[in-house]
């Protein structure tokens, strides 16, 4: 039977791991209270009492088995000069109690007066956090509620409003001569006719067209008012707007809400910075502005449609998301009432104490967290909205949503990785052997062949090597209990798991050494365009990136490439936990980025064709080029700093974390030039700029991403809490990290080897730097 102490720290919720009972500590004072008591007993040379098993064969929580010795033992507890003094005084303090206050017992034994306290102060950490976590969750709900109704509100009213003008129409259709025919085909009838008339110049208009315009205006307007309407009877205010009933929004700024009037063509809702609909209420305020713009005509009626679709799944996420808030405040709950529970027995059979346990049971039993309904109301309210207004009446719908299963674990997927990996092993092989054979890879070798095979399998494996890497630390993060889906915002029921992370690592090295091995067969028998074969590879890679199916992990490939998206145009975007960890994860794949400049150069530049590879190495553009991409990761990493300085009230921090990538954009560019001009001055310059940077990234690493150098910590040179238990791990990765971090160093040696030894080495380089940044991530 697994102990409760274990069952109990691992269902802990981790991101509320310091507001739960600290379980352990309350078990080491119990202990001191037990071992007090045994000493206490031995000094009066009198033997202690044995409490037995739980809840059998104790009289009135004294804790003694049943023996013919009790009565001799119990006589010579109650006249020992030791326990006679503290069994008056705890019986006295017990009188003194007042049952109905529930105040607790003042034990004169001070191990068991310092459990009491610290119970009492654990007690009041877990209410004041479940308190709170419980007013927020009902203020979400209360304003997503209000949102749902104002939903369902605008929805009726665009209804409403597309009926009346079809009705219209119609009775226009039947009573008035058709229109003359435009030139170009209609959509829908009349549709096509409003569609044409914005695209018509001024000296075509008639007079008729001018007051269809002016009437669709004007019908636009009113929909705008009365959806504007509409959200003002559900509390939402609008910005700058005068009236006769003022009132002062957030910023200081006259409001609206009640009193309809003429309005301007532009409004703007009154947002609170902590609205859990800010999301939704950003749509209504876009939607108002549109129809009071062109709200009336009908090409404008796609834009609304999505506009609403946009706002309604914003609120079913947000649903969701409350309802996830409120499982786990119940798991709160349920486990910290457990966690009192089972220590409690421990306390009264250690210490016979049960008067003050019986009052603490009951100040426990009377805490928000163990009394409270609101949570389990809030809960089945969310089920019964959310079943009617999002999955019609479908419950199984309804909580396959709210409730997403886990994804079976099946030893398919570990096949595959089997699978796939003796594949690689194999080809890989096979592949040497006809490289040596064919003698490709020696100084007298085919130098265009080694090139362009470097380059493409560089490319390739790197990726694979960094996946790899990502695999190892989902397990590490699985195995030390770090909810990455939640630091990251991702589903776990679309979340990639580190089998799956193996998987794609192990197919594609599989697919890539495949695929050389032929290409080398090819190039053998004297086949044309045989190079042509690593350009079908990229094309297939790209087209399974892009695929629009639902298979080859979708969800992942669609995330990569909105994370990457956000990285690219990194001022304009929020910048979310995921996007700055992946542009870490970039700034660690400069030589990947220049593998992907190279080929994208020969293969899609059709120098395979026209030109030798040298192409691709030697003009001038080409070295730009690489120029540019070599600081291009530290430029955008140091602008999602900037966008973060001015998002979190111009926290400082992420200056200096701008000034780490300005820092190593300065060391790369003067390693740059250094190439280029090889001289002493630009000697010492590398050394100067890339010594700085490096120990500018290593004060990071160590004191601000992971927590360590710090000297006041219980634990020398580290933080406080650590996840591993064996602290020489922790020395060792910062070691490790050191000497990875110097690697620059191999820039400024010159090191006599001939080509093929340096390609070697540059990937061996660029897969240490890879190496290092997958063993900073665990502990980041």
């Amino acid at each position: 039977m697994v102990k409760f102490s274990r069952e109990y720290e691992a269902s802990i919720i981790p991101e509320w791991k310091a507001a739960f009972v600290d379980y352990k500590r309350l078990k080491k004072l119990i202990k001191k209270i037990k071992v007090a008591r045994r000493d206490s007993f031995a000094a009066a040379d009198v033997p202690p009492p044995h409490p037995g098993k739980e809840g059998a064969g104790s009289f009135d929580g004294g804790g003694y088995g049943f023996s013919i010795l009790d009565p001799v033992r119990a006589m010579a507890a109650r006249f020992s000069p030791i326990r006679a003094p503290s069994l008056h005084a705890s019986s006295v303090s017990m009188d003194e109690e007042s049952s109905d206050t529930g105040e607790l017992v003042r034990s004169t034994d001070k191990h068991e007066r310092d459990f009491l306290e610290r119970a009492d102060e654990e007690l009041e950490k877990v209410k004041a956090f479940y308190e709170g976590q419980e007013a927020e969750l009902l203020a979400r709900g209360d304003a997503l509620i209000e949102q749902l109704r104002i939903l369902s509100d605008v929805k009726r009213i665009l209804a409403d409003h597309a009926a009346s003008r079809r009705a219209r129409g119609l009775v226009r259709s039947r009573s008035m001569p058709p229109p003359p025919t435009p030139p170009s085909p209609s959509v829908n009838g009349s549709s096509g006719r409003y569609l044409l008339s914005g695209l018509a110049s001024p000296q075509s208009m008639s007079d008729g067209s001018l007051e269809l315009q002016q009437a669709q205006v004007s019908e636009g307007a009113a929909v705008a008012d009365e959806v504007m309407a509409a959200l003002e009877r559900n509390g939402v205010c609008f910005v700058g707007l005068a009236g006769k009933k003022d009132g002062k929004t957030k910023d200081g700024s006259k409001g609206r809400c009640g009193v309809s009037l003429q309005l301007p063509a532009t409004v703007r809702i009154d947002i609170p910075a902590t609205s859990p609909g800010r999301a939704a209420l950003k749509v209504w305020e876009e939607l108002v502005n549109v129809l009071r713009k062109d709200g009336a005509d009908p090409a404008a009626a796609f834009v609304h449609r999505k506009k609403i679709q946009h706002a309604e799944k914003n609120i079913r996420d947000a649903f969701m998301a409350l309802y996830r808030g409120l499982e786990l405040l119940k798991k709160f709950s349920s486990l910290n009432v457990k966690a009192f529970t089972k220590i409690l027995k421990k306390f009264v059979k250690v210490s016979e104490q049960q008067r003050a346990t019986d009052l603490f049971s009951e100040k426990v039993k009377r805490s928000p967290f163990s009394s409270s309904d609101k949570v389990l109301q809030l809960a089945d309210e969310v089920e019964c909205i959310f079943m009617k207004h999002f999955t019609g009446n479908d419950r199984k719908v309804a909580m396959k949503y709210l409730k997403p299963q886990q994804p079976r674990n099946t030893h398919m997927i570990t096949f595959l990785v089997g699978l796939f990996t003796g594949t690689f092993v194999s080809l890989f092989i096979i592949y040497a052997i006809l490289a040596h054979v064919s003698g490709i890879f020696t100084s007298t070798g085919n130098t265009a062949y080694m090139e362009i095979v470097y380059h493409v399998f560089s490319m390739f494996a790197l990726i694979s090597l960094h996946t790899f890497l990502y695999g190892c630390n989902l397990f590490m993060w699985k195995s030390t209990r770090i909810n990455h889906n939640f630091i990251f915002d991702f589903s776990s029921s679309t979340a990639l798991t580190h089998r799956d992370a193996f998987l794609m690592s192990a197919s594609i090295m599989c697919t890539v050494v495949a695929a050389l091995v032929i290409n080398l067969f090819l190039k053998n028998a004297g086949v044309s365009y045989a190079n042509a074969l690593p350009g079908a590879l990229l094309l297939l890679s790209t087209g399974v990136l892009f695929c629009p199916f639902d298979i080859f992990y979708r969800s992942t490939r669609y995330c990569f490439m909105r994370v990457i998206r956000n990285i690219i145009f990194s001022p304009f975007y929020k910048v979310l936990m995921a996007d700055f960890f992946m542009a870490d994860q970039l700034t660690s794949q400069i030589p990947l980025l220049r593998h992907m400049e190279f080929t994208a150069c020969y293969f899609m530049a059709g120098s395979f064709k026209t030109h030798p590879y040298e192409t691709c190495t030697s003009s001038q553009q080409y070295k730009h080029l690489a120029y540019v991409i070599s600081f291009l990761p530290y430029y955008w990493r140091a602008l999602q700093c900037l966008r973060r300085y001015l998002e979190e009230g111009r926290d400082i921090n992420q200056l200096a974390n701008a000034g780490k990538y300005v820092s190593a954009m300065v060391a790369a560019a003067v390693r740059f030039k250094y190439a280029a001009t090889p001289t002493p001055f630009w000697v010492w310059m590398v050394i100067f700029s890339s010594s700085g940077a490096t120990i500018y990234q290593l004060y990071w690493d160590f004191v601000k991403d992971w927590g360590f150098l710090n000297p006041k910590s219980k634990n020398p040179w580290l933080r406080n809490e650590l996840i591993l238990k064996n602290k020489s791990i922790y020395y060792v990765s910062m070691m490790l990290n050191l000497a990875l971090r110097l690697a620059w160093t191999e820039s400024v040696m010159k090191i006599h080897i001939s080509k093929v030894e340096s390609r070697l080495l540059d990937f061996l380089l660029a897969s240490l730097e890879i190496i290092r940044r997958g063993h900073w991530n665990f502990y980041r």
